[in-house]
């Protein structure tokens, strides 16, 4: 490096010749033009709910503690992108995930630690606002936003004979927010992206004959979503 600095015209030509090497190792440059694409998602989540108390968990003193559990499942999912402009894609990218949003009591009488294991496989379709930086060779940054609409295929709704259950409803609808990173390479682009996915429905199917329900007001699904997508 030193001897280039001692002759300016060696340098001059070795940074010119950095410049285009540089240019021709940019990967999938006609992406940026694509009027749509596609790609798949693979996916972890973090599941939860939100909860809140009824007026009777403060009156009662057979259950002393009703919260809910963080627990890890995975998502599967297709992705289809349309640009907007430069700067601005919408996307939909419909995902199966399974998760588990338990909840945990305790009791008084008798005194014992339960945990209640509330499944979840859900169909999930967020459409989504893409907001993106501009290429930095092969990689850009961007951020998302939008709304969602969920249906669970394992909802408990509809159980009879269950006094022990905490029963969920089907539909969720809610808000997604995010950012994530895309790296170019010759032949697709690696995309991880971090989200958080909020419900604004209650779920909670209210039922004073169920014992661990009638001391639970509001249910809200919490989700937090670690991805990978693979886009061509």
């Amino acid at each position: 490096m030193f001897h280039l600095l001692r002759y300016p015209l060696t340098g001059a030509l070795f940074l010119l010749l950095s410049t285009i090497s540089a240019k021709a190792q940019m990967n999938m440059e006609e992406h940026d033009r694509k009027p749509y694409y596609f790609g798949i998602t693979l996916a972890a989540n973090q599941s939860y709910f939100r909860l809140s108390h009824s007026d009777l968990f403060l009156h009662q003193d057979s259950i002393m503690v009703a919260e809910p559990l963080k627990t890890v499942g995975f998502n599967l999912g297709l992705l289809a992108n349309l640009r907007l402009s430069n700067r601005f894609d919408l996307r939909f990218n419909p995902q199966l995930f399974f998760a588990n949003k338990n909840l945990y009591f305790r009791e008084n009488y008798p005194d014992r630690s339960t945990e209640k294991k509330v499944e979840s496989i859900v169909v999930s379709f967020p459409l989504q606002i893409k907001f993106k930086s501009d290429r930095i060779g092969n990689m850009r940054v961007y951020t998302i936003a939008g709304m969602k609409l969920d249906h669970d295929l394992a909802s408990n709704k509809s159980v009879r004979l269950a006094e022990d259950l905490v029963k969920i409803n089907k539909t969720t609808y809610g808000y997604e927010i995010g950012a994530g990173f895309e790296f170019y390479f010759p032949s697709f682009i690696f995309t991880p992206e971090f989200k958080i996915s909020n419900g604004l429905n209650d779920v909670h199917v209210k039922d004073p004959n169920l014992r661990y329900s009638n001391v639970i007001d509001q249910l809200n699904s919490r989700m937090i979503v670690f991805s990978i997508h693979l886009q061509g």
